[in-house]
């Protein structure tokens, strides 16, 4: 039982929950305050986030998918929802289907509630001196593929409390994320300049290399002259990708001749990129962290540039200082002590020259 004295009930319901009602309670109406309580815990934090998923998705199929319940599940989940609260949060009669304005009032005030019981959990996990919690991440396809299953895979079994969320985004996707409260975190190749109002945290320097199918020829020299390279059999990335701009900066590009002229092709991923280089000849970039998955025969056509060696900065970004920073300091401390004893830039950092993702 808890008990309640020289307390303004409603300011402590109204900070506990977040919600604002125009009920006034005091001393002499602790019944209805626990009415009102008992009935609102009818609903959880489950069918929160599912509403949430629902208006995410349009249809109730995926978020039901998202959410990984069935379909029929989370659809009695909602109805008992709108029910309860005797409101319409979703028109079934669309195609996709509609949050109602009465929904979309619902579901802003849901998401600061999920939200607001993360930052509970994670408040009592640091008293606990616990390192545990949700966490939502960003990270750009050409780092996630290499620390996913390495770095951060051994920094969550080493931290079972945490939950993370991790999304393969580009950069600017990951900005406009953390803006809009979407992520706690994002890995990124830095400096970049849309990301200066962000807090950052540096993790490593990756060296740039050549991956390239023309062994003899660049087997004669120890390393590769960036004037030397055919600039017109470049396999690259999509725009929007920083290494792309990378590659761009260290090499004056032109149209890969080598790809048939009724061909637009432009790959997402370095694995797709190498691939194109065994199969059909050519050159790509590649970072230091990829030479982890080639095989033995695929690491004789690496090369790397003439000193200085061009790396890239990788950091993690951050909007503000939050009850997640525990778990981001942790994690960024986990990937630097991984990291320094893997990359050749720590070896000796004189013989390297920055290259900017823009």
């Amino acid at each position: 039982m808890i008990c309640f004295t020289d307390i303004d009930l409603e300011s402590v319901y109204n900070d506990v929950l977040n919600i604002k009602f125009t009920l006034i309670f005091n001393y002499k109406y602790q019944k209805h305050f626990i009415f009102v309580i008992d009935n609102i815990n009818q609903m959880n934090i489950q069918q929160l986030e599912y509403l949430i998923a629902v208006d995410k998705y349009k249809h109730f199929g995926k978020a039901a998918q998202a959410c990984f319940i069935t379909q029929p599940t989370l659809s009695a989940m909602i109805q008992k929802f709108e029910d309860e609260l005797d409101v319409k949060v979703f028109d079934r009669t669309t195609h996709p289907i509609r949050t109602t304005d009465v929904g979309l009032q619902i579901i802003d005030q849901a998401k600061v509630i999920i939200e607001s019981v993360n930052e509970l959990k994670n408040k009592a996990n640091l008293l606990n001196n616990i390192l545990g919690g949700t966490i939502n991440i960003g990270i750009i396809p050409t780092v996630s593929s290499f620390i996913l299953p390495t770095e951060i895979f051994k920094f969550l079994e080493d931290n079972p409390k945490i939950q993370m969320n991790v999304k393969e985004m580009t950069t600017d996707n990951i900005i406009k994320a953390l803006k809009a409260g979407e992520l706690d975190a994002g890995i990124i190749s830095t400096p970049y300049d849309s990301a200066d109002e962000f807090y950052q945290d540096f993790l490593f320097n990756e060296e740039l290399m050549i991956y390239s199918s023309d062994t003899e020829t660049n087997k004669k020299n120890s390393y590769i002259v960036p004037e030397d390279l055919n600039v017109e059999k470049v396999w690259l990335l999509e725009e929007g990708n920083c290494l792309r701009n990378q590659f761009e900066n260290i090499c004056h590009l032109k149209e890969n001749t080598l790809k048939p002229k009724n061909l637009d092709f432009l790959a997402s991923n370095i694995q797709t990129l190498v691939h194109m280089v065994d199969k059909v000849g050519g050159i790509s970039i590649l970072p230091e962290l990829a030479l982890s998955r080639l095989s033995e025969q695929q690491k004789e056509n690496v090369f790397r540039f003439k000193k200085p060696f061009p790396y890239r900065e990788i950091s993690i970004i951050y909007y503000k200082p939050t009850f997640k920073q525990k778990i981001i300091d942790e994690l960024s401390h986990s990937i630097r002590t991984s990291l320094e004893k893997k990359l050749n830039y720590h070896e000796n950092p004189k013989e390297f020259v920055s290259i900017k993702p823009q």
